[in-house]
This record gives C-alpha cells, structure tokens and sequence, in this order.
C-alpha cells in the first residue's frame, strides 16, 4: 500500500513539472491542496521529501514563463509553494538553483497593481528570503527597492498586501548586507515615518502586525553598527519610547511592546559603569606580589563605549564555579578512565603530615588529659536528663501573617527607636595567644572593649541607639601580620552607657547569641578596612520567624516597565537627579533629602549608591578583594527614609545571565525599629523584583582604551516600603551569618554541651591570610570507661568531614553548619547515638577572610578557593592546604572519612541536592564504552542522597549529581574522592530561594529551613550508618528504640503528598518573561504559523476590493501574553 501511495504521488509530481495542460495543472494541485489542508505537518514534510519543493518551484517557472500566465494557477502555484516553502529550510536554495528567485521577483514587478497576485508573491518572496544567501541576491537585484514602492502610509485598502510587503521586507533585512544597503539609501528614518502613521491611525488596533511588521524591519536593521548610529540620529529611540507608552496598557498590544523593548535596549548606548575602577577599593598586599594598590581608574578620555558587535549577539560565559547550572553539553566530562581510578601521590613530603597529629589528640594514649578543669567542673555536676527526643524543626508552615499578626513572644513595651550601628570594641592590653576557647566568666559577663567613642559628631548620632550624645573611642591596633595572632583581648573593660542601657532591654531569647560575647569577638576581628562599627543586626541577633514566606509573584508586565523606565533616562532626562550619595572610593555629596547608605563593616558590601530620582536609586557593589569580578553579595545599611513610600534599589553590576530574583526570590531585610519592638528577624521583602541585562559594560581600563566592549552587567531591581519613618534598616541578598557570629556561637556551644557526654574541642587549624584563625572542632561521645576495650572502639569510630563557607556569599551554607552544629552537641538522644557512631571533624569556616570583608567568592589572595585543591599553596590558601594536609594524615592512618561533606549554596537552583562522584555515571552520561571487568563501583554514593530525600523536606534527589567534570577537578569533593578515596564525597547545594517540591514547596528558604537541613544531614548519616556501615548490635538496638525510620519516612511522604499530588518543574511560572538577551531572534517571525493563516484565511478570488479589506480586519499576531500574577508584598 505504501508503494503505492508513493508512486501515485511521485507521479503527481512528476506530471506537475512536467504538464502544460491548464486543466491537468489545476486538478493536480487541487489534490495537493487537499492533501496538505488535512493531517499535521508530516504530510508537508513527506511531500518534500519526495521532491514536491521542487515540483512546485518547476511548476511555477512553466507557468511564468508563457506568455500571458493563466491567474487561477499562478495563483494555485504560489499559494501551494508559500505553504510548502515555509516548511522546508532548503526552500530558498532550491529556487535559486531553479531560477526561481529572478521568476518572482519578474511576477512581483509586473503585477504591482494587481494586489491578489502581489499579495501571493510576496509570500513566496518572504518564504525564500529566510535563506541568507536568497536574501541577500535578492536585495542586490532591487528586491528592496521595489517593495519600499509599493509599502504606502495607512490606509485600509489591500491591507493583506501591506502585512505581507512588510513581512517579506523584514525577512530581506534579515542580511545584514541588505541592512547596510538599507541604511545607506536613507530608509530608517522612512520606516520610523511609516509605523508612526500607522500607529497614530490604527487606534482601534486592527492591524497589530502590521506595526509590527515595521518594527521587525527596524530590529534587524540595529543588528549592524552603523543602522544602530543611523537609528539614534533619526531620534529612533524617543518615537518608540513615546509610542509604546500607549501600548503598555493591553495585552493584545504585547507584541509591539516586547519588540519596542528589543530595540530599545539593542540601541541603548553601552556604557562603562559609572565607577572609578572595576577593582574592590579594599587591598590587600599578596605575598610574593609586586602591585602594591588596588587597579589604576579608567581613563576618563571616553564618555561611552558603545562596543557593538557587528552580528548584533554578545557571548555571554558563565562563571566557572560549582554553583553553576551543569553544562547541557558532554564535552566537560572526564572520559579518560585512567585519570578517573587514578589515585595521586602526595602533594607535600610525607615528614610534613606529622604536624596534624596534634589535630587528632581523640587518638592519643593520654585522651583523659584532655579534659580541661572548666570540664570537670562542669562535669561534677548532675548531667541533665535525657531529654525528649527533639530533631530541630523549621518554621510552621503557615505563611505571612496578615494585618497586625506579628510575633508575640518577645517583650511588647515601649523601646528606644533608633540603634543603627553598634561601635565595634577593641583590645588594648596585649595577651600572649591562645588556642584554648575563651570561656564565660562565672559571673556570666563577658570581657568587653574599653573606651568607646565616636569618630565624629556625626559618627556619634549614628552610633547612639537611645540618641544621647555619646562620645566614643573608636582606636583600634590591629596589626596584618601572617600567622599571627597579636590582637588577643587585653582586659576586660566596661561598654558605654549608651551600649549598657541597649543591652538591658535586650529581650535575651535569642538562641546561641550574646551581644556582648558578640562584640568582644568582633573586636578581635582583623579585616581590610579596620572595620570600626557593628551591624545592628550581628549585634542584637535574629531569631527564626515563627511563619514561612511564600516565593515572590509579580505582575507580569514588570520587566518591561523597569526597561522602560532605563531608557526614560536618556529619552526624558529632565527628572533624573544623578548624585553620588555613598561611595568608599571617593567623594560623595551629604544631600538633605535623600537616604543614607553605609556598608562599612563585617561583611558589608556596597561600594557606591548614586540617586538617580528622588525615590530611585542605583548601587554598585565591591569587586572581591584583589579581583575585579564577583559581584553577587549585598549587605548594607540604610536610613532616613520616609514612611509609606516606595524606594527602588537598581543594584547595576551584577555579574551572572540569570537569577533566582527571576523566579520567586527577594532580597532579606532586618528593621532596628522592629527588632527593639520584640522582633529582630531577617524577613524576605521587596516587590516588582526583576533581574535583567542593562546597558552598562565592564569595561576594563585597557579594553577602553583599545576601544572594544566589555561584558554585560545585569541589574536587580527591587522596591521596598520601609516599615517606619526615619528607621535604620539593613538590606542583603541572603541571611547574614558573619565571622564574629560564628566565633562567638561556637563559645556559647561549647559552654552549653554535656561535658559527661560529649567530647567537643576546638583548636585552630590555621591562621587566614588576613591574621584571623580558622577554627577546627572535633565532636565525639566520651569512652565510656579508661578501660582499654572502651578505648579502643572509641578510636576505632569512622571520621566524618565537613565543612563550610568556602564561598563567602554563600551564607547559607553557615546557617545548615549552625543546625549540624547545634544538633551534634545538643542532648537529643540520636545526636548522642550520633557521637557514639562517628568522630566529627568540622571546619565551619573555611573563606574567614573573604567573609569578614564581604567577599562573594574569593579569599584575600583572589583565589577562588574551591578551585585550589589540587595544589594549594600554604601562604596563599593556607585554609586549604591545612585541611587537605589533615586529610592527608588520616588516610595514612587508614582513617579516611567514610562521608566528607561541603556545604555550598546555589543561586540558579531551588531545593537542596548532593554533587558526589561516579566513574560509571559520569562514563554513561559521556556515552563512552564501559568495561566491567575494569571499572567496578561500589554504588553506596547514592545511600545518602536517597536518604536525604525521605527524611529532609527541602531536599530533592532528583536534582542531585553524581558527574565527574574536567572543570571540577580542583574542587574539594573531586580530590577528596580522587586523592583520599571516599567514596561518599559530597558537594551539599542549598537555594537561595526556596523550594519547587515537597513540604515546602512554593516558600522561600529560612533560617529555620535551612537549620532544620543540618540536623536531618546528621539524621541521614545515622540512618546510612544503620544501613551501609559497619554496625555493632549495641548501636542497632538503640537506634531501633530511638528511631522508627519507617514511620518518620512515611509521616514525611504522607506530609509532601498532601502539600502537593503534583509535582513541577524546577523553575515556577512566574510570568511574562523577557528576552534578555536582546540580539536573539525571539520574535517568533520564523515561526509561519501567521503566514500559514493568512494562506488559509485569504479569500482565493480574482478580483481585490472590499473582501480583501474585511479579511484584513482584526488580524492580530496570534502571540498570547500569559495571565497575570498579583503581587505578593512582604
């Protein structure tokens, strides 16, 4: 049968090319017609296939080429072949290689008055025009120039000749050698008269594609340099700002406006970010480096550096980093199975493993000296009970409360309405340095600072929380010297009376935190800057909110609106303010009538903020130290602001394509005021958040001076309605979790464990770069006895590793480190059962240095230092080298950790998910051949993971990774799994955002969420213990009575299944999205479904006249916006 079928249409075929016959023609394609007008578009395919592109293209010359061309088939003819030609992407090719090209364009100009058969040939024009080559032989045969003759202004006569002259134009101007021919005969400024006619006429919007037609012209046109000048000169920019500013308002009008969007940001000029330098401000002199400054400035000799590539298409890289979406492409995976299995010697002698012995005293013959006197004080007391079973939990569940909901546990009476900024104290009597944890006086004070007082009058408004005139000493000695600790507390001195009166209303209830404790570990802390204040917030503590906050939906009409509101600066300037308010690098205006900006402390991060309007303001945020990149952290103060008003933040130099502020994610806010009033919480604020490419350019001073473009910035935009007047109010792009804060909880942890049961010593494994120490902590359950059967299987216990924080942006990651933290040293008894499993081995802190001065990735060296694995150098990454030495030791003790874990966050991902490692996947993914006999794997890499699934809400198996990449080799969960051999090394990846599965699904990530993932990590350890390692019977029978696994799973599962039946896809819908990267074709015109309808709707007669004009009425582009989302404000 199918032999058949294709000899019969074969034979049509055939008879078509080679027919003269009017009668046999016009049955033939009849039954084409018929054919094709059914079915889906295989039968198009199919027929081309068979040659029918061909057939039609022959037919149509035949018919041409006699002397008077009988209409009903040339119009059949063209009809058939525009339908057939759209699907066929050789279509053009073939009609050249026919002579079919020069054969239309003869019909075009000889049937210019007669509008049905025009109309018909432009169809086919158009559809071979989509062949760059057929396009651009047509333009120099006068294609263009015979259809700007026949283009007119409006009118509503032969309005489907007018949309398809102007489609077939646009596809002609898709060559980019017909635009400049374009551009050279003058015809931008007639194209922008023509759509304004038509525009200003059409205001019933009957003929949308039309308008649009003549924007496509104008895009492609601006995809070259020189119709981007032409476009600017000819005021381009102000006719389509002023015109889509009718078009906003309705959504049938969408596509005029996300065109007029594509142009304008296409032709915005590119400008250098209007900062001094691309370098932080903050130095650091590198050892063995001869620059002693930070980057020379720009040179101020070009005003724009438009930097237009001639294709119109800007490359964009993404950063290589772990937290990067993994690359669709299989070209970056390890396929050499030799450098898979092998296993690389040391990087260091082996004499130099000697030193970390002293890291694992738990191993030594004298462990009972360890004991310090504060601990047999302690441990002479009664130890607590066994507590209930108690595994930290999240937030409820239940969201924002509504109206005047609010939190009502902390104290309600009236509090002073001003604290910003908290003097940091500092030492001054000088102490020998010691490793040994400071402990709490038994008084329960702490050591504090003496002397404090303000810079200035000014300073000392700022400073005084409770606005009395207060003054300071703000002296602090701090020295920078390498692996040095010569800033030891020296004395304990009184706090002012400001700070003692702030810290008697201080509600007390905030866990693991002391404000004191706090302030005499901040003055102890080495940074850049000599940091000389505190942030309110890291100074009075956050406690968890008692509510979850749903993912941000905002209208979708929103990124356009901000767009337009960029280009409102250069079309209609007058409004725009553009002052420097804030800036570390130099000078800076004291404006009445404006906000106050300040970052100027631990962790703080903002470099420049510059009014533009008097509620908008552009920021610019710090280079990591020593780099001229990374700029994704945000953490600053702001104050003075009205109440009841919106103020929009543009932060203009952000690095990355895309952001979670795309998809439900805001920015954190801490309020003074709130948090005086009994509710100091870091809470998810902001709406109309957007993050899009804007016109500025990291332009580098030598590629501005050699006149090429640099690469794009984007910009996050958010609008904020503080909660009080004149409040001081700290904004940040995650929950802040600082150096100092870490400090100061591992103090209070350490002083608030059951000495009787647990082992907990802190020691420092490094100094940083900076001179700040890199703390080490070992936790384990006690022997039970000094017997030596008691002693033995305490050290024969496995070592588990982890650590966090390498990242210093990645703040996340320290707070799912406080909940592990806080879970192994706290009483529950699984954590006890726990300790009995394992020794831990933690290094909560690994980037100190970059955390402390507000880095996003890098150390004060510029390393990223999760790329330093391999080799680290032990003055520039010391953190690395020392803890990669430590594992070193272990293995040579046959001790490798069973897990090594480390915890990251991810700012392109939702959900929580495991990177590990697998010679076998990583083979299969790449599509290599896998030899069994050779590559054997023990698959208990997945245990965790599958683990981790079941019992922690925000975690998600299916995003979880287990690929080996040429581009991870130097990452600490490669090396580990190389050089060590741990075969359970993980990369742990926690949102920024929220989470898209589960529980949790459709909220934005907390403090509390990501507490609670620490304490189900130590969950999933002891459950893969149960399941995967070696167990002994007394730890089997304790688990059994502590923990039903199979319930907690099931009350879990039953837990997600009634939060959602259905699950989605990773990214939620959260509106209409705009192409942000403007140089691409997204206008959907090589798509010919309009084409396709026209073909169909066109009244097939000989005549024009009025059925031409009724069927050219409403047709609108067939592209439907999305329904709108409402906003969700904080």
């Amino acid at each position: 049968m199918a032999e058949c079928e294709t000899s019969g249409l074969q034979v049509l075929l055939a008879t078509l090319q080679s027919s003269h016959d009017r009668d046999v023609i016009l049955n033939i394609l009849s039954i084409l017609t018929d054919l094709l007008s059914v079915g889906t578009a295989r039968r198009i395919h199919y027929m081309i296939s068979k040659g029918g592109s061909e057939a039609l293209l022959q037919a149509l010359v035949n018919v041409a080429q006699t002397p008077t061309p009988d209409s009903s088939v040339l119009l059949s003819v063209l009809r058939l072949a525009a339908k057939v030609g759209q699907k066929d992407k050789k279509f053009g090719l073939k009609a050249q290689k026919l002579e079919a090209v020069d054969v239309m364009l003869t019909l075009t100009k000889k049937n210019l008055n007669h509008s049905q058969t025009l109309t018909h040939c432009l169809w086919v024009l158009r559809v071979c025009a989509f062949s760059a080559t057929v396009g651009t032989t047509l333009g120099v045969n006068g294609a263009m120039e015979l259809l700007f003759k026949v283009i007119t202004p409006y009118t509503r006569r032969h309005t489907m000749t007018s949309r398809a002259v102007v489609e077939a134009l646009a596809a002609l101007l898709k060559s980019k050698s017909n635009s400049r021919r374009a551009v050279s005969r003058g015809y931008v400024c007639q194209l922008l008269r023509l759509y304004q006619d038509w525009h200003e006429h059409d205001t019933s919007n009957t003929y949308v594609c039309i308008r649009r037609g003549f924007l496509l012209c104008l895009k492609h046109i601006t995809n070259v340099r020189s119709g981007r000048e032409c476009f600017l000169l000819a005021s381009g920019m102000e006719v389509l700002f002023k015109t889509a500013q009718d078009c906003l308002s309705s959504k049938s009008l969408d596509p005029i406006v996300n065109t007029v969007t594509q142009i304008l940001r296409k032709t915005y000029p590119k400008m250098p970010l209007p900062a001094a330098t691309l370098s932080s401000p903050y130095f650091f002199p590198i050892p063995g480096s001869t620059r002693t400054g930070p980057l020379q400035p720009r040179p101020e000799d070009k005003a724009l550096c438009y930097g237009w590539e001639e294709d119109g298409e800007e490359i964009e890289k993404d950063l290589n980093h772990e937290d990067v979406e993994v690359k669709e492409e299989d070209d970056d995976l390890e396929t050499e199975v030799e450098k898979l299995m092998s296993k690389p010697g040391l990087d260091r002698p082996e004499s130099d493993l000697e030193q970390y012995r002293a890291m694992c005293l738990e191993l030594c013959c004298n462990f009972w000296e360890l004991k310090s006197q504060a601990e047999d004080d302690m441990s002479s007391k009664d130890a607590p009970g066994t507590p209930s079973r108690v595994i930290p939990k999240a937030a409820p569940l239940n969201h924002q409360p509504k109206g005047g909901e609010r939190d009502q546990t902390a104290d309600r009476q009236k509090l002073p309405q001003k604290a910003p900024r908290v003097p940091v104290q500092n030492c001054v009597k000088k102490e020998r340095p010691s490793r040994e944890p400071r402990k709490l006086a038994s008084d329960g004070s702490v050591p504090a600072v003496d002397s404090i007082r303000a810079q200035d009058k000014a300073d000392a408004a700022r400073v005084n929380p409770l606005g009395e005139d207060v003054s300071c000493d703000m002296q602090i000695g701090r020295a920078h010297c390498l692996n040095s600790c010569e800033t030891g507390l020296q004395g304990a001195v009184g706090a002012s009376e400001v700070i003692r009166k702030l810290l008697e209303r201080h509600p007390g209830n905030i866990p693991l935190h002391d404000p004191r404790l706090y302030m005499a570990k901040a003055g102890c802390t080495k940074s850049i800057p000599d940091f000389r204040v505190l942030a309110f917030p890291d100074f009075w503590g956050h406690r968890t909110l008692p509510y979850s906050q749903s993912l941000h939906q905002r209208r979708i009409s929103i990124p356009k609106a901000k767009i337009f509101e960029d280009i409102r600066r250069i079309v209609q300037p007058d409004d725009t303010i553009d002052q420097v308010i804030f800036n570390l690098d130099g000078p800076s205006c004291d404006a009445p009538e404006c906000l106050k900006f300040f970052s100027k402390f631990e962790s703080g991060n903002l470099c420049k903020a510059i009014q533009m309007r008097e509620f908008e303001y552009d920021l610019i945020l710090n280079a990591d130290v020593n780099t001229s990149q990374h700029q994704q952290w945000f953490y600053f103060e702001v104050s003075a602001m009205k109440s009841a008003t919106p103020y929009r933040f543009n932060i203009i130099n952000c690095e990355k394509p895309n952001s979670q502020f795309n998809y439900g994610m805001q920015p954190v806010m801490y309020s003074v005021k709130e948090a005086l009033q009994g509710r100091p919480h870091w809470i998810r604020v902001g709406y109309d958040v957007c993050y899009y490419k804007n016109h500025y350019q990291r332009c580098t001073a030598a590629a501005v001076a050699a006149g090429t473009s640099g690469k794009s910035c984007y910009t996050l935009t958010f609008t904020v309605v503080f909660p009080h007047k004149d409040d001081v109010c700290y904004l940040a792009y995650h929950y802040p979790y600082t150096y100092s804060a870490m400090m100061s909880q591992l103090d209070i942890l350490e002083q608030t464990r059951n000495p009787k049961k647990t082992f907990f010593q802190k020691q420092t494994l490094c100094q940083t770069l900076g001179g700040n120490p890199c703390p080490l902590l070992t936790i384990t359950a006690r022997p039970v006895s000094e017997s030596s059967g008691d002693l033995e299987r305490f050290r024969d216990r496995p070592y588990v590793v982890l650590m966090a924080r390498v990242h210093p942006g990645e703040s996340n990651a320290s707070w799912v480190m406080k909940g592990t933290l806080e879970f192994l040293l706290g009483n529950d008894p699984i954590a006890d059962l726990l300790r009995h499993c394992f020794i831990f081995k933690i290094i909560p802190m690994l980037n100190p240095d970059g955390v402390i001065n507000g880095n996003q990735r890098c150390s004060l060296s510029g390393d990223d230092l999760n790329r330093q694995w391999l080799k680290p150098s032990p003055t520039l990454q010391p953190t690395i080298y020392h803890t990669k030495g430590l594992l070193y030791y272990l293995r040579s003790l046959g001790r490798a950790p069973v897990v090594f874990c480390d915890y990251h966050g991810h700012s392109q991902k939702k959900n929580v998910f495991l990177y590990g490692c697998s010679i076998k996947e990583t083979l299969w993914q790449a599509g290599c051949s896998i030899d069994t006999s050779v590559v054997t794997e023990d698959v208990g890499y997945r245990t965790l993971a599958k683990v981790l699934d079941k019992v922690a809400p925000a975690f998600l198996m299916s995003s979880c990774n287990f690929l080996v990449e040429k581009s991870r080799e130097a990452t600490a969960r490669v090396v580990a799994w190389r050089e060590m051999g741990v075969l359970r090394s993980y990369t742990m990846e926690s949102t920024f955002c929220g989470c898209s599965h589960g529980l949790y699904k459709g909220l934005q990530i907390g403090t509390g969420e990501l507490e609670e993932m620490g304490a189900k990590f130590c969950l999933g350890l002891l459950v893969l213990q149960l399941k995967s390692l070696p167990c002994s019977r007394e730890v089997m029978a304790q688990a059994a009575s502590l923990l039903d696994l199979e319930e907690e799973i099931a009350d879990l599962q039953t837990q997600r299944s009634a939060s959602s039946n259905v699950e989605t896809d990773d990214e939620l819908p959260v509106g209409d999205e705009v192409d942000y990267n403007t140089d691409s074709c997204s206008d959907q015109e090589g798509d010919f479904s309009e084409l396709d309808d026209a073909i169909r709707e066109h009244p097939f007669q000989l005549g024009g006249g009025r059925a031409e004009v009724e069927a050219g009425k409403g047709q609108e582009c067939g592209l439907k916006p999305r329904d709108g989302l409402r906003i969700s404000s904080w």
